[in-house]
């Protein structure tokens, strides 16, 4: 299920393409290239960065990490020539980037599983501490944001389940993985309840549900699978988050990755041949699932790079 669906890489001018191709085949490159955004994207991202520059060690790369929505800000403001994105642009984004003459790309680089958890230490679900699945009218039940009725112990969803208070640990309002959750599951971009405990730092949110066992929270697969010591992962309605179901769409919270490039920047040689890099490397290599994620049939990769003629 992607409720965004899949896009591809828009095709550029004839006369870029062609000046892209010349320009990555340039040996010795330079310059800097300036990166931020969600902190879902970033693993596979900061992966990519570092094997380039081990093969470019005269370009300065830097990844930031400020969520979807605050790497929007600084892409079309021009203070970034790439932004990471765990969801597709929003219209005021779209805008904003027009408003100061921005163009840029779209480029899918990935498939990525929302995966809900429990700290593997949990008795929420009574004295077996199995972890069982939690329905989509169960998650908006614990999430929703209406003030009258709100959940805030385990029983409340479901009598056979503990007592204790729910503790709550989410991205911040700036994510993509909030807005995409909270569009799946609340059924609105941006509806949930605000009494949770927020971070556009993946890796807090882990050390938060990890430390109490009677925490939820949702995050990317990858923080998931890097933390299977402290943390288990919650099916939703029956399915299990991992790379074959997020890559057959099974698993119902499973959605598209991208990377948004500013298009005059992907004229200068070091960024060209950076995102050249980045989709040959997601292509051939396993690096996408070494960090955590699903990678994308191999054609797709391929019609991405014709796209941009590189």
């Amino acid at each position: 299920m992607f409720a965004n669906g899949f896009k591809i890489a828009g095709m550029l001018t004839a006369a870029t393409a062609v000046g892209l191709a010349a320009t990555t085949a340039q040996a010795q490159l330079s310059g800097s290239i300036l990166i931020d955004g969600s902190s879902t994207v970033f693993p596979i991202t900061e992966a990519m960065a570092e094997e380039f520059r081990g093969e470019n060690p005269s370009i300065d790369i830097s990844v930031g990490v400020s969520g979807t929505g605050g790497g929007f800000s600084k892409f079309c403001n021009g203070e970034t020539v790439i932004n990471n994105a765990s969801r597709g642009v929003k219209d005021s984004e779209r805008e904003a980037c027009a408003t100061n003459g921005i163009e840029f790309t779209e480029i899918q680089v990935g498939i990525d599983a929302i995966t809900v958890v429990v700290s593997s230490e949990t008795e929420i679900f009574g004295a077996t501490g199995e972890v069982e699945s939690l329905s989509f009218d169960q998650l908006a039940q614990i999430w929703g944001p209406s003030s009258e009725r709100r959940v805030r112990r385990w029983r409340q969803v479901d009598r056979g389940w503990s007592n204790r208070l729910i503790t709550l640990f989410g991205p911040g309002t700036d994510s993509g993985t909030f807005d995409f959750f909270t569009d799946e599951v609340n059924g609105e971009e941006g509806a949930s309840r605000a009494d949770y405990i927020a971070s556009e730092d993946d890796n807090v949110l882990v050390l938060g549900v990890s430390r109490s066992e009677y925490a939820l929270g949702y995050f990317g697969l990858a923080y998931y699978l890097e933390n299977q010591d402290v943390l288990k992962a919650v099916p939703v309605e029956g399915i299990e988050p991992n790379f074959e179901t997020a890559a057959s769409g099974e698993y119902p919270l499973s959605r598209p990755l991208f990377i948004y490039v500013n298009n005059e920047a992907l004229e200068r040689p070091e960024v060209a041949a950076f995102v050249e890099f980045y989709l040959e490397t997601a292509r051939d290599t396993d690096l996408v699932t070494e960090v955590g994620y699903v990678a994308m049939l191999d054609d797709l990769y391929t019609n991405i790079l014709a796209d941009l003629g590189l």
